[in-house]
């Protein structure tokens, strides 16, 4: 493969599950993965992509912790890394996302993850695969990651987007889960769940409504794009399906709304002054 798609379907995992190129990586709960999974998927606890530490437990762990993650995933043999979680694949973006970081674009994540796999009643099994760690291998692309520095120097770039995938209230202010409530100046928002077809096995919308939602809320693909929510679970979502539309350039926040909104230096934005 030439280059890797952001997304495969159940249908294109099933046919190249046997290949010894592909290693599944599930993200979901563990008593979920111990009862059943996907033949040859390891089992990868979510924790272990974030730092953890507070105020901003959604940022990027220490090197020390990704070299480990490389080693575990096997990243040095090549292998074509495909990732998925049982609730709605925001586990498995976040994985994306950071392999991405890591400068291991050969990675994606399954569509529909676990919920499209056991409804359409593909393989299973309760069998672990043995696990043989690997030399690490990390070479970090720091264009796929927006600081809080960062976007402070682009609030007034007209050429930079500012995607909120939190809930209205998050948004708006009225739900408050930092010190301070509201949004960064000039983000817009676009809920995460709103992109989600609950009717289709919580895969991704459709391609024609995913971007019909996007250009109502002037998300171009002609523009950077940052996308941030209040971990960077959220929107390592937004960021997959912005990546899946082809938009060339995105970029996620790891210290998302609880670094900006416990950060008393940082402006923000709230309903009244959006709609004064």
């Amino acid at each position: 493969m030439t280059e890797t798609p952001i997304l495969v379907t159940t249908e294109e995992l099933d046919d190249h599950l046997d290949s010894a190129e592909v290693r599944v990586v599930d993200l979901s709960k563990l008593e979920h993965y111990a009862f059943s999974h996907i033949p040859g998927a390891i089992h990868l606890d979510y924790v272990t992509l974030l730092d953890g530490n507070k105020p901003a437990p959604g940022r990027l762990p220490p090197g020390k912790q990704l070299e480990q993650l490389s080693s575990v995933l096997g990243l040095s043999n090549g292998c074509w890394i495909i990732a998925c979680d049982d609730e709605g694949s925001g586990r498995a973006a976040r994985l994306l996302w950071t392999l991405h970081v890591m400068g291991y674009p050969s990675c994606s994540v399954l569509d529909g993850g676990m919920t499209a796999w056991r409804n359409e009643q593909r393989r299973l099994t309760a069998e672990q695969p043995l696990q043989e760690n690997t030399a690490p291998r990390v070479a970090m692309d720091t264009s796929v990651i927006a600081t809080r520095e960062y976007i402070l120097s682009h609030l007034n770039d007209d050429q930079v987007s500012l995607v909120d995938a939190r809930t209205p209230e998050e948004y708006i202010g009225t739900k408050q889960l930092s010190s301070r409530s509201g949004h960064i100046p000039g983000a817009v928002n676009l809920n995460w769940l709103d992109t989600i077809d609950t009717n289709n096995h919580l895969r991704l919308k459709p391609r024609r409504m995913l971007k019909d939602i996007l250009e109502a809320r002037q998300i171009l693909p002609a523009r950077e794009v940052i996308t941030y929510c209040q971990t960077h679970h959220r929107s390592a979502h937004t960021w997959m399906l912005l990546k899946s539309l082809g938009y060339p350039t995105v970029r996620g926040y790891p210290g998302s709304w609880s670094e900006w909104g416990n950060d008393p230096e940082t402006p923000i934005q709230t309903l009244s002054e959006v709609n004064p």
